[in-house]
């Protein structure tokens, strides 16, 4: 497979991973060949990036630290929950938290494959792709910093409930009338009220747009006054906002490696610097499948990862024509002169 952008696509293609909707449903399997009419759909929902079939990469495997049936049910516990927070209804965290079990348990029998974050967004499913990206990350963070289950769990849920503030309805009498409009403190009044969730769930909501410089919000607190949850979820969150659409103002969207380097700029300042080391150890700067030029000029595709050296993939490197096809793979761990000079896009 390949990972290219959706300007590059070309009819008659077939599709390398599938496309689901807000809800967990597909809307385009794996394998399916792509007509005109539907790179047309996808380009109107959205979708910036694809990974496409190519023989010439059949063996590149995208590992996933999730499964796509614990995708697809996180999909829908999620999009059944914000439903109900939408309309005002009550709403149970009960699925929710099983949901999670399963992730965590997915988590700790992956530790060790990095994560790539390539799931195709649409503006259908971005909301509930970037709660489940932010808990995923989040939740791979805190067990690298040596957390236990029952504070993954913690951790995992206020991760994946972070931004629920942004979709709570404000009426009279409410914390917006209180002087409390940010929705950071939304969140944290309804999360506080679930007395099956823990204390520190609606606290990683309120504070994960806090900053170790005390610019953050709502509250400008300060390094030591913000918790670790709030502090790895701010981590996890904006890394899956520079690489998606831009949202919480910023401007997205940026390559894996440009957004590393943009999170590296904002050591100590924004974020915490024992976080980002860790975020640094789980997340693919290159994913599998991308097209990129070599500081020789040669181009080619990356194949393989290296667990804590992400920024030194292997590279395949092909050459000629069908009746003299030249093919060599490129180790930059081992290759320690060469270095990727460009992402191709």
């Amino acid at each position: 497979m390949r990972y290219v952008s959706i300007e590059d696509i070309e009819p008659g293609q077939h599709l390398g991973r599938t496309v689901y909707s807000a809800n967990g449903t597909v809307l385009l399997s794996s394998g399916v060949q792509l007509t005109v009419f539907m790179i047309n759909t996808l380009n109107r929902i959205g979708v910036t990036m694809l990974y496409i079939q190519d023989e010439q990469y059949a063996d590149i495997e995208i590992e996933d630290v999730l499964s796509e049936q614990t995708k697809q049910a996180i999909f829908k516990e999620m999009s059944e929950t914000l439903e109900a927070v939408r309309s005002g209804k009550e709403w149970s965290s009960r699925k929710l938290s099983l949901s999670i079990d399963q992730l965590l348990r997915e988590v700790l029998d992956q530790k060790g494959v990095l994560v790539h974050l390539t799931d195709i967004r649409t503006a259908d499913n971005h909301q509930y792709l970037h709660a489940v990206n932010v808990c995923l990350l989040s939740s791979l963070i805190g067990l690298n910093m040596g957390l236990n289950y029952s504070q993954l769990k913690d951790l995992a849920i206020g991760a994946m409930l972070h931004d629920i503030g942004k979709i709570v309805p404000v009426s009279a009498g409410s914390a917006d009338e209180m002087g409390k409009s940010h929705h950071t403190w939304r969140g944290f009044e309804l999360l506080k009220q679930k007395r099956e969730l823990s204390l520190l769930v609606a606290h990683t909501a309120l504070q994960h747009h806090e900053k170790p410089s005390g610019t953050g919000v709502p509250r400008g607190l300060i390094d030591e006054e913000i918790h670790l949850y709030a502090k790895i979820v701010a981590a996890a969150n904006r890394y899956d906002n520079l690489i998606g659409e831009g949202m919480d103002g910023f401007v997205g969207k940026l390559l894996p490696h440009e957004a590393c380097e943009n999170m590296m700029a904002a050591s100590e300042h924004d974020l915490d610097r024992k976080v980002l080391i860790e975020f640094t150890r789980i997340v693919s700067i290159y994913p599998n499948g991308t097209s990129v030029r070599l500081s020789t000029k040669e181009t080619g595709v990356v194949v393989r990862q290296h667990r804590g050296l992400p920024g030194r993939p292997v590279i395949r490197i092909i050459r000629g024509s069908d009746e003299d096809l030249e093919v060599k793979e490129v180790d930059l761990a081992s290759e320690t002169t060469l270095f990727i000079e460009a992402v191709l896009m």
